[in-house]
């Protein structure tokens, strides 16, 4: 059971149009909230929260467990600068772990890193995080049946 388990990711940046960022959370009792802002061609921010079942959270908590991320050290990645930041913190049972690092361009950026091992690990497992936090998204509020 994933009753212990908590996830919160956020990626953003202070710029030309304000602050614009990415959120998401899982928390212990399966609500998923997610906000998006975008100033951008003033675009409004995005907030939405669903909750997801059990089996949800148990997946949730596989691939973090998989991808090993609770061994990993940020002290040598690259620290938040102009460009933005990431933070993912996640508590798993006892343990409880907050990574915070610049914004990620590509895996050229971590392939530079005096960590690209820790990096990478970081890079891959927050894509999977984003596409089954999208995906969770766009099926629970998609509007029409394709």
């Amino acid at each position: 059971m994933a009753s212990d388990f908590y996830l919160r990711y956020y990626v953003g940046h202070k710029g030309k149009f304000g602050h614009e960022f990415l959120e998401f959370e899982f928390r212990p009792n399966g609500l998923l909230r997610y906000a998006n802002n975008s100033n951008y061609k003033n675009d409004t921010m995005i907030r939405k929260e669903v909750f997801s079942f059990r089996a949800i959270m148990d997946e949730l908590k596989r691939i973090v467990e998989d991808s090993e991320i609770m061994r990993e050290d940020d002290s040598l990645w690259p620290p938040p600068d102009r460009i933005g930041r990431q933070e993912l913190e996640i508590v798993s049972g006892d343990d409880h772990i907050c990574f915070t690092t610049s914004k990620i361009g590509s895996l050229i950026d971590v392939n530079n890193c005096k960590d690209p091992d820790g990096l990478r690990c970081f890079y891959y497992l927050v894509q999977d995080l984003k596409c089954l936090v999208f995906s969770l998204i766009g099926l629970h509020f998609k509007i029409k049946p394709i």
